[in-house]
């Protein structure tokens, strides 16, 4: 009892180092996004707006109540009291709220967009810290290699074996991979921020992350994913609009139809000291404007919007095909690199250095090696960022991919 007291009073003057780091996976990331992210949250309000403009397309006209007087003076005026309520001819009402019922459908379908695009952007953002987070251990692992290479060219050159120049040399090899550290850990935190960003804070609350791989994963089925072309947020929203033209149009041509009014009331003539009731209909002539220039109009953005649509169609295709040829072939790239190239360009640099300290090479190999080795881990993490913003081109398009066989 007593020791374990002990131990929990020293709990405040551990190392840093034993405190558990807090990690972030890519679904905790995913999972905060749509929980916090601003962006999201004011799309869902277009929800609200949508129901708003339905409820307001489905009121009727107010009646309108008018007092008028003939005769200002008082024993012979006639005072007029009248109820008016315009009664909406041809459709009218419900051309409105089939507007604004298409613009529900689009409103829920934007959000789904809205949301792809926001999975999309912490898959990059995450996978793009993942990078740093590598890259910054590639380039400390360099610079341990130039740092080995300056102490055996130092060693030598005390020993009378090399010339200083070697040494020279291994310095700048050594200053080029400490300047490769510090781009890498500002990349890192700028990163990491961007991370913070995409799922809604101001400041990253995590100091690692967690992830099994560095690629994104291999590229689903063309053939399959293409398929699925016409269930995609985007192109069902494109078919949405269609739908809302039309509806558009057939409310245009709604409104060619007068509404009739119908007004009722009282007439009290001080004179006569009688009261009448007095009825009424009115109703425009359409003689001039029977909105015909909006109908045009309506009828023109009808056609427009089915263009639009094959236009979103055979980008979406495009778009899909070439990022999934991307992805394929940067993933074969990464592959090339994990088992063949990156090992290989490792076994160089770790030949020449021995070959250099056992005199057989100059520190020219050496830095050659190095240089390759250097050059081979960019092209890598390159290779990488290829096939990440392959992965979040075709989920911005068709979102989770998770439904979708992989490449084989």
């Amino acid at each position: 009892m007593r020791l374990g007291a002990f131990c929990v009073l020293l709990l405040p003057f551990a190392a840093p180092g034993v405190v558990a780091a807090q990690g972030l996976s890519l679904p905790q990331a995913i999972e905060s996004a749509f929980a916090e992210n601003p962006d999201l949250a004011a799309a869902r309000r277009e929800i609200g707006i949508a129901e708003g403009d339905r409820q307001q397309a489905g009121l009727i006209p107010n009646p309108v109540v008018s007092w008028e007087a003939e005769d200002t003076r008082r024993s012979t005026s006639t005072t007029t009291v009248m109820l008016s309520q315009a009664l909406e001819l041809g459709g009218k009402r419900g051309a409105r709220i089939d507007v604004a019922s298409r613009g529900q459908d689009a409103a829920q379908i934007e959000l789904e967009r809205r949301g792809n695009e926001l999975r999309a952007e912490v898959v990059q953002a995450f996978y793009a810290a993942v990078r740093a987070e590598t890259g910054l251990d590639l380039a400390q692992q360099s610079q341990s290699l130039a740092e080995r290479g300056l102490e055996i060219a130092e060693g030598r050159v005390r020993a009378g074996k090399s010339s200083p120049v070697e040494a020279t040399r291994a310095q700048v090899q050594l200053s080029e991979t400490n300047l490769l550290v510090r781009r890498a850990q500002t990349l890192k935190a700028n990163s990491y921020r961007d991370l913070a960003r995409a799922t809604g804070s101001a400041s990253a609350t995590f100091d690692s992350l967690e992830y099994a791989d560095l690629s994104p994963g291999k590229a689903p089925l063309a053939a399959k994913i293409l398929t699925a072309i016409d269930r995609s947020a985007e192109l069902r929203l494109a078919q949405a609009q269609i739908e809302q033209r039309d509806a558009s149009l057939g409310s245009e041509r709604a409104q060619r139809i007068p509404d009739l009014t119908v007004s009722i009331g009282s007439q009290y003539t001080r004179e006569d000291r009688e009261r009448v009731n007095v009825v009424g209909f009115s109703m425009p002539l359409p003689l001039f404007n029977r909105n015909q220039g909006n109908v045009l109009a309506a009828s023109r953005r009808a056609d427009q919007a089915r263009d639009l649509r094959n236009a979103v169609e055979l980008r979406l295709r495009t778009t899909t095909q070439s990022a999934l040829a991307q992805w394929v072939t940067a993933t074969r790239d990464v592959e090339s690199f994990n088992q063949v190239i990156l090992p290989s360009a490792k076994s160089a640099v770790d030949a020449a250095t021995r070959g250099f300290e056992m005199g057989k090479f100059g520190f020219l190999e050496v830095l050659d090696a190095q240089r390759t080795l250097i050059d081979a881990r960019s092209q890598y993490l390159e290779s990488l960022a290829i096939a990440t913003d392959a992965r979040v081109t075709v989920e911005r398009i068709y979102g989770d991919l998770s439904s979708f066989s992989t490449h084989p």
